[in-house]
């Protein structure tokens, strides 16, 4: 059985806090290779000193909060980002809410009182490009420079390259939003997914012998229009399957939707959460002339699905359970 995965908030009481702790800091969007740098990193230190390790990372992103009028593509909402983490063996999570009063929190209070005081860190990883506290004057430097005062240990991880790019949050929305699924594989570990509930629609795609699930992504999400091959888990249960984002041109150009049929599966699944994997781009959102030729291209966009899903048997994130 897998430990339980313990998340420390604002109003967590003291006693249930896990004091002298190691932390990964970050805002840990998508939870990609950078991030997992430092999140090893952490691990190790914990397990050097035989201390339990966790991730300290703020909600709502600190972008939001600066720039709330500015549309945000977030790889990972809170519940998805969490379940990354826990899936890393990370003993928990600190979420700190990012509100006005933590965005006009000096470094030196935020170390102080946050870090030392209220969690009592013993050690702290963090990327070279971390920065934290009023005016982002926290940094790496001012973390290893005040380390030896503060009797704590301090890892700075350097940025993760692939082919010569840092990978980055904004390299990943980059390459989603220009269908690069794979490139984006690369530089997370694994797919990038979503999840969400399933709703009703409009019911074509069971007229037209493809009967889907319906999910509403986020209204700022970046993922670009097209086809792509998804694996689909629900619980412990992995379904392969082609999935459909966008507005549906032949049909009504609506709001945008994201429409998985599943291969091989019979049943309902309305109401139910699904996480979605995207493993493969097949082309990009299309009008057709009529029904027969959309169907006939279908019959094609999953034959080449099941291909990708194929040489990929086993992609899909690596998920842990947070209660």
């Amino acid at each position: 059985m897998a430990p339980q995965f313990t998340v420390i908030r604002d109003t967590t009481p003291d006693s249930a806090i896990l004091k002298g702790a190691v932390v990964a800091m970050g805002n840990f969007d998508g939870v990609h290779l950078g991030h997992r740098a430092v999140i090893a990193a952490a691990l190790e230190m914990g397990r050097a000193h035989g201390r339990p390790a966790l991730a300290l990372t703020f909600e709502p992103h600190p972008r939001r909060f600066f720039s709330p009028n500015t549309p945000q593509f977030r790889l990972t909402d809170e519940p998805a980002k969490l379940r990354l983490l826990a899936g890393t063996g990370l003993a928990g999570a600190v979420v700190m809410t990012f509100d006005k009063a933590r965005a006009g929190t000096s470094a030196q209070d935020f170390i102080h009182h946050e870090l030392i005081g209220r969690l009592g860190v013993k050690g702290i990883a963090v990327g070279y490009d971390f920065h934290f506290g009023k005016g982002r004057v926290g940094s790496p430097s001012l973390l290893a420079n005040e380390a030896p005062r503060l009797g704590i240990e301090i890892d700075v991880q350097p940025h993760v390259d692939i082919d010569e790019r840092p990978v980055s949050s904004s390299a990943i929305r980059i390459a989603l939003a220009e269908g690069q699924v794979e490139e984006a594989t690369t530089m997370l570990g694994a797919p990038w997914f979503i999840n969400g509930e399933v709703i009703h629609g409009e019911k074509r795609g069971r007229d037209l012998g493809y009967p889907t699930a319906n999910i509403r992504l986020d209204a700022n999400c970046g993922l670009k229009h097209g086809i792509y091959a998804v694996r689909v888990g629900r619980g412990p249960e992995r379904l392969n399957g082609v999935a459909s984002f966008g507005r549906r041109p032949t049909f009504d150009n609506g709001a945008p939707l994201l429409e998985i049929f599943l291969f091989d599966f019979k049943g309902d699944l309305y109401g139910q959460a699904l996480d979605c994997a995207f493993v493969g781009f097949i082309r990009d959102e299309m009008k057709f002339d009529s029904v027969e030729a959309l169907i006939r291209q279908m019959d094609d966009d999953s034959a080449r699905a099941r291909a990708m899903l194929a040489a990929a048997p086993d992609a899909f994130p690596r998920l842990g359970v947070v209660d």
